[in-house]
C-alpha cells in the first residue's frame, strides 16, 4: 500500500523569500555542483530550500543518484516532496555540505540558527570534507551582531542560569524566542528552548566560552569553519 501524502505535498516556504532572485541564482550555482552518487548533506532556510528546487531539477532532468542528509525534519520533509531519498550520519558520510547564513563578516565568521537548527547543522558541516555557503549580498556584515541577535539553543532546565552567565559574557539583550501559530515559546527538535543573544561585542573564541557555559546545548556562532562562500 502506497500512502497518499496530500499534506506533505502542499509543503510551501511559508513567508515571502527576501532577495529570492539573488538567491535564486546562487542556487543555480550549488545545483551545478551535483554529481551522480553524491551524499549531499542539507542545511536548512529559504535559500538552502530554493537550493534543493535546483538541485533537485537537475536529479531528475540527468537521471542521478543522489542521497540528502537533512539538518532539520523541514528539510527531510522537503527532501521527500522532491523526490529525493535522505540518509543520517549514523549511516553515510556527506561528500560535501551546503547552507545558508544570517550574517557573514570580514573573516568569515557566520551567524546562523533563525531555524533553529545549528546543532545539527554544525554536525553535519563537520562531517563533511567540503562546505559551502550561499548567500545574498544583504549578507555580509562589518562585525558579527550588526544585523541578528545570536540564537543560543538551551536546556530548558538551565534556562535561569544561563541567562545569569550571557550577561558576564557582555549580553546586552537576551529574548526568549515565541512560537509563531502556536502558544508560547519554539521548541527545538531535541526539546530545547533558544534564546536570542545580542552581545556589546563577539571576539575571536567567543563561540568557545558560550558553548562552555553549563546547559547551552549549541550556539548560532560559527567562527574558524572551513567553508567556501558562494554568492552572486
Amino acid at each position: 500500500m502506497i500512502w497518499e501524502n496530500k499534506i506533505a505535498t502542499t509543503l510551501q516556504w511559508t513567508k515571502e523569500i527576501s532577495n529570492r532572485e539573488q538567491k535564486e541564482a546562487v542556487a543555480a550555482k550549488i545545483a551545478e555542483r551535483v554529481k551522480d552518487g553524491d551524499v549531499i548533506g542539507v542545511g536548512s532556510g529559504s535559500t538552502s530550500y530554493l537550493a534543493l528546487l535546483a538541485i533537485s531539477q537537475k536529479v531528475k532532468e540527468q537521471k542521478l543518484r543522489v542521497t540528502a542528509i537533512p539538518t532539520s525534519h523541514e528539510v527531510s520533509l522537503t527532501c521527500s516532496i522532491m523526490g529525493l531519498p535522505t540518509s543520517t550520519l549514523l549511516n553515510a558520510r556527506p561528500d560535501w555540505y551546503f547552507d545558508g547564513a544570517d550574517e557573514v563578516d570580514p573573516k568569515k565568521n557566520l551567524i546562523k540558527g533563525r531555524g533553529g537548527a545549528m546543532f545539527a547543522e554544525k554536525l553535519v558541516m563537520k562531517s563533511a570534507p567540503e562546505n559551502y555557503i550561499l548567500v545574498d549580498s544583504s549578507k555580509f556584515v562589518s562585525f558579527l551582531g550588526e544585523k541578528f541577535a545570536a540564537p543560543i539553543e538551551v536546556d530548558p532546565r538551565a534556562l535561569h542560569l544561563v541567562e545569569t552567565e550571557l550577561a558576564k559574557l557582555g549580553a546586552r539583550e537576551v529574548t526568549l524566542r515565541m512560537a509563531v501559530s502556536k502558544d508560547g515559546p519554539v521548541i527545538t527538535e531535541a526539546g530545547n528552548l533558544i534564546l536570542d543573544v545580542r552581545f556589546a561585542q563577539i571576539a575571536d573564541g567567543f563561540e568557545k566560552e558560550v558553548k562552555s557555559i553549563p546547559g547551552v546545548v549549541e550556539s548560532g556562532l560559527f567562527m574558524n569553519y572551513n567553508f567556501e562562500v558562494l554568492t552572486t
